[in-house]
């Protein structure tokens, strides 16, 4: 191994993704590795871009944004691309609000039901 270049097998355990999710990206084209022959190898830019693809994952964004957004780099540069990450982020936390509202209400609507299942089974064993 180059310290500049990853094969497939390397950048699946550096960033602990199957081959298959490798091969997707790619597939997708969010990812565009070297090839020599059969094998393919990453260098600087296809490692910071996994590293922003699975940034975005963990933040819920669609593969699809995550490649259009990608693509704002490669045609408009660095400061496009940001301005798109800002608007994205604002809108992805805005859905994450009110993901985390509904999760709050559904906690307290099952507890409360567990509270009168138990309540229920105390008297019924009773």
């Amino acid at each position: 191994m180059t310290t500049d270049r990853l094969t497939f097998k390397e950048m699946c355990a550096e960033f602990d993704v199957t081959p298959r999710t490798l091969r997707y990206y790619e597939y997708i084209e969010l990812l565009q590795p070297d090839r020599e022959g059969r094998a393919r190898f990453y260098g600087a830019r296809e490692r910071a871009r996994m590293k922003l693809i699975l940034q975005g994952r963990k933040f819920g964004f669609p593969l699809e944004t995550i490649r259009q957004w990608l693509l704002i780099r490669d045609k408009e540069g660095n400061v496009s691309q940001m301005k798109a990450w800002m608007t994205l982020a604002d809108d992805q936390l805005a859905e994450l609000a009110e993901q985390r509202a509904q999760l709050d209400e559904a906690i307290k609507e099952l507890e409360a039901l567990r509270v009168q299942t138990a309540a229920f089974l105390k008297t019924a064993v009773e």
